[in-house]
């Protein structure tokens, strides 16, 4: 599989955005250094949700990032996206390896080690681990200790991205434990300067 670069994991959000549309938001992350886009779409319908991730795709892919579609693999599938995200309430991970192509990205949502250890085995190419600290997203989210965190990354070999409420005031405290990537929402996409802030948090993780 293809290697990828999970360290600024930018999800769209509509009702979030300060950007005036859903592309202009991908554009302006990506040009402030994200490096993997996830499209999360829940209140459109199957046809719009399908001409989004179409017309996103077509500015992702000529920046040379993967596309991660949240929740629908049939969308992802339908556009040739790079990969799909899903949730412990979604298809089974291991349901899906079997139709997904060999090379399409699965990433499943952790929040324990039993879920991230069952979510490797099932065949995950990488775990979204969260939600690390309240956040507007994910208002019935539990949230994960860093100490399950620091467990998880100890009982799976893949790489990990935490989600949940990361930001300029939280990043710092995941620093130095094997984390691959942050994955973030709002940070990015309510920014006054979606792209400033994306190079903000890219620049700070990586220092």
């Amino acid at each position: 599989m293809q290697s990828i670069d999970y360290t600024l994991y930018v999800c769209t959000d509509r009702g979030l955005m300060s950007s005036p549309t859903i592309e202009e938001s991908v554009r302006e992350a990506i040009k402030g250094g994200a490096s993997v886009i996830q499209l999360r779409e829940k209140d459109v319908s199957s046809r719009d949700f399908f001409k989004i991730a179409e017309s996103v795709h077509s500015i992702t892919k000529a920046s040379g990032v993967p596309l991660i579609i949240n929740d629908r693999a049939d969308i992802a599938l339908a556009i040739n996206a790079e990969g799909v995200h899903v949730g412990q309430s979604d298809i089974p991970a291991s349901a899906l390896r079997r139709v997904l192509p060999p090379e399409m990205i699965l990433g499943v949502s952790a929040s324990s080690v039993e879920e991230a250890i069952a979510a490797e085995r099932d065949g995950a190419d990488y775990l979204g681990v969260g939600a690390m600290n309240p956040t507007a997203t994910k208002t019935d989210a539990e949230n994960v200790s860093i100490e399950t965190l620091r467990r998880i990354r100890e009982a799976v070999s893949i790489p990990i991205v935490i989600i949940g409420g990361i930001n300029m005031k939280t990043l710092h405290l995941y620093k130095g434990m094997g984390i691959e990537g942050i994955a973030v929402v709002s940070a990015v996409v309510s920014a006054p300067d979606p792209a400033a802030a994306a190079s903000e948090l890219k620049r700070a993780w990586l220092s």
